[in-house]
C-alpha cells in the first residue's frame, strides 16, 4: 500500500484487519516486521519553507536528498547531520525525512546542535486507529501533557505513521575545519574528545576513527582559526589540521560509520556513558568507531552476541543490534516495559503499526 495523501494513509490504517509494516525508503528500517507494507514515499512535498524564520514543513515521504537540496539553495541545512545508513545495513533506495524522524537519525553534530527530536517543530500522524493526530507547530514553544513531538522521534513506526513534519534549520557554517590527533591510544584519545567537549571552543563534532582523534569546529573564518589554535594548544599528541572539503570527508565517515561497509560481522550501536567506552570495547572486543566523545561506539564483531554484549552494556547504556541476527532492541525492565504498554494501548490499541519490532 502507498497512500497518496493523509487522508488516505487514515484510512487505509482504518481498515486494515492486520500487522502493517511501515516503511518509508526502508534505508534505514531494522529488526523485522511481519505484516502487510506500507510505504510512505507518496506523502511527500514541502509544504512550507521561510528561510529567514529559519523553518520548513515537508511532508514525511519527502526524500532526503530533496529536502537538503531546498536548504542549501538558500545556505541551510538540518543541524542533527543525518547519516546515510544503506552501505552500512547494504540497502538501496531512497531515505525519506519521516523515516529519519521515526529512528531519530542523528549525526556526529549532535554533541552540538542536539538530535533529530530536537531540531523537530511538529508532527502530523495517523496512530493505529486510523484518526490523524497533529500536534506542535512552527516555533518552539513549552508542552504541556504529552509532548508527542518528541515522541514520535525514534519511535520507529510503532506508534503511528507520520504524515508530515516541522524543523528548526540552520545556516551553514562559514568555514569548518578538524583537528586530527594521532599517537594515541584508545583511553588517551578519547580523553582528549572528551577534553575537547569539555572546553569553551563550542565543538561540534568529537570522534574516534582509524586510530585518529577528530574534533571539529564551525563557523566564522576568524573563530574558527581562532578556536582551533586554542585546542591545539590543549590537547596532548601530534596534530593536523584538515579545513573545507577535507574535514568534510573525515565527518562522513564517521557519520556513515563507512569503514564497517561491506564486511562480514554485526554491528551494534552502543549508547553509553563516555568514560566507560574504552573500558566496553576492551571487554567486549571487536572494531570501533567512536562517535559523541565516547558516548556513541559502533562495535563490528565476527558474530551475534548478543547476551554478551547486553550484560556488559548494562547499567552503563544500551546496545542496538543494527546488523546481524537476532532483535534489535534488547527487552525492556518491567517498570519500562509498563509505560510503552500504556502508550501503545492509547495510540494503536489493535497492536498493528510495526508489531513485535520494539518488544
Amino acid at each position: 500500500m502507498r497512500p497518496e495523501n493523509e487522508a488516505e494513509l487514515a484510512g487505509m490504517i482504518a481498515a486494515a484487519t492486520g500487522p502493517l509494516a511501515i516503511h518509508g525508503g526502508g534505508t534505514r528500517a531494522i529488526g523485522r516486521v511481519e505484516g502487510v507494507g506500507l510505504e510512505t514515499g507518496g506523502l511527500s512535498g514541502v509544504r512550507l519553507y521561510e528561510p529567514a524564520a529559519l523553518t520548513l514543513v515537508v511532508g514525511a515521504g519527502t526524500a532526503l536528498d530533496e529536502v537538503a537540496a531546498v536548504l542549501a539553495g538558500e545556505r541551510q541545512r538540518l543541524a542533527f547531520e543525518v547519516p546515510d545508513m544503506r552501505a552500512l545495513l547494504g540497502r538501496e533506495g531512497v531515505s525519506t525525512i519521516g523515516g529519519v524522524v521515526a529512528a531519530n537519525a542523528s549525526g556526529p553534530r549532535r554533541v552540538q546542535a542536539g538530535a533529530c527530536r530536537d531540531a523537530l517543530l511538529g508532527v502530523r500522524f495517523v496512530d493505529g486507529s486510523g484518526t490523524v493526530v497533529k500536534n506542535g507547530g512552527r516555533v518552539m514553544k513549552n508542552v504541556t501533557g504529552y509532548d508527542l513531538v518528541k515522541l514520535m522521534a525514534g519511535s520507529h513506526g510503532t506508534l503511528g505513521v507520520l504524515s508530515e513534519v516541522s524543523f528548526k534549520v540552520q545556516a551553514l557554517p562559514e568555514a569548518e575545519a578538524t583537528l586530527v590527533l594521532e599517537g594515541l591510544d584508545d583511553v588517551a584519545g578519547l580523553a582528549a574528545l572528551r577534553q575537547a567537549l569539555g572546553s569553551p571552543f563550542d565543538v561540534s563534532g568529537a570522534a574516534r576513527i582509524g586510530g585518529r582523534s577528530l574534533v571539529r569546529v564551525e563557523g566564522m573564518t576568524g573563530s574558527v582559526a581562532y578556536r582551533v589554535g586554542r585546542l591545539r594548544s590543549l590537547l596532548a599528541g601530534d596534530t593536523a589540521v584538515a579545513e573545507g572539503e577535507g574535514s568534510a570527508a573525515f565527518w562522513r565517515e564517521v557519520r556513515d560509520v563507512a569503514p564497517f561497509a561491506g564486511r562480514a560481522g554485526a554491528v551494534w550501536r552502543l549508547s553509553v556513558v563516555p568514560s566507560a567506552a574504552a573500558g566496553i570495547v576492551a571487554g567486549l572486543g571487536g572494531e570501533a568507531i567512536w562517535d559523541w566523545g565516547g558516548g556513541l561506539v559502533w562495535l563490528l564483531q565476527p558474530e551475534v552476541r548478543a547476551a554478551e554484549v547486553r550484560a556488559t552494556v548494562a547499567g552503563r547504556g544500551h546496545a542496538l543490534l543494527m546488523r546481524g541476527e537476532g532483535p534489535a532492541f534488547a527487552p525492556e525492565a518491567p517498570e519500562v516495559a509498563a509505560l510503552t504498554a500504556g502508550l501503545r494501548a492509547r495510540f494503536d490499541p489493535r497492536g498493528i503499526l510495526n508489531r513485535g519490532l520494539m518488544g
